[in-house]
């Protein structure tokens, strides 16, 4: 797949980025939802995940009694992304389908570099490599505090990664923040903090001028 090849399909790339109780899973149905009644045809996937390797590697990445190094998350990352890509993400695109991606590329850059401190010239050299090289069309940034977001998943068992610590979380949200301003066109910060109906109603503000753009 070649730069060019990535940036011709008619559908519409759209992530969901935020640490752990940001919020994100919660409105994926929404905006679908939301893109349906305008008329749109919407796939909704999740990363890790999204095709059968995906979800086995899933399992893997996210078991809290598993200790896995920076390099054995990104390899199993973006062993699933490649196969996420090119039989789920690709093909909804090329039929023309409103792709909604719980967590993609910015998380890693997010946990793997902001979090666990690895290279991001090496992340993004294993992206290349891997054949990721179509950036989502746009990107929804939960932004929330680490405290808030902890407290949020308080109720729930923790998988791998909810597991670690403020620290953890507040270097990730520094990522998020550095390339929301690297890339103000394509990353919309969302206020997660707020009351849901109101995160609700500012992704529809904010996505209804896009999907206009797109489809126009």
């Amino acid at each position: 797949m070649t730069a060019q090849e990535s940036t011709i399909t008619p559908g519409m790339f759209i992530t969901l980025e935020g640490i752990e109780g940001a919020g994100k899973s919660s409105a994926i149905p929404v905006l679908a939802a939301f893109c349906e009644a305008q008329g749109l045809s919407v796939e909704r996937t999740r990363e890790p995940g999204g095709g059968h390797l995906g979800e086995a590697l899933r399992s893997i990445f996210l078991n809290p009694e598993l200790a896995l190094d920076v390099e054995a998350e990104l390899l199993l990352l973006y062993a699933g992304r490649r196969d996420h890509w090119l039989n789920r993400i690709q093909p909804a695109l090329t039929d023309g389908k409103i792709v909604l991606c719980d967590r993609y590329e910015d998380s890693t850059y997010a946990y793997q570099s902001g979090g666990r401190g690895f290279p991001q010239e090496r992340i993004a050299e294993l992206a290349r490599w891997a054949g990721i090289t179509r950036a989502p069309d746009l990107t929804f940034w939960f932004d929330v505090s680490p405290e808030l977001g902890a407290a949020r998943i308080r109720a729930r068992r923790p998988d791998r990664l909810e597991q670690e610590q403020t620290p953890f979380f507040t270097k990730a949200r520094a990522v998020f923040a550095q390339r929301r301003a690297a890339e103000p066109q394509r990353i919309i910060r969302i206020d997660a903090s707020a009351p849901m109906d109101q995160v609700h109603a500012a992704l529809e503000q904010a996505l209804a001028p896009r999907l206009r753009k797109h489809f126009s």
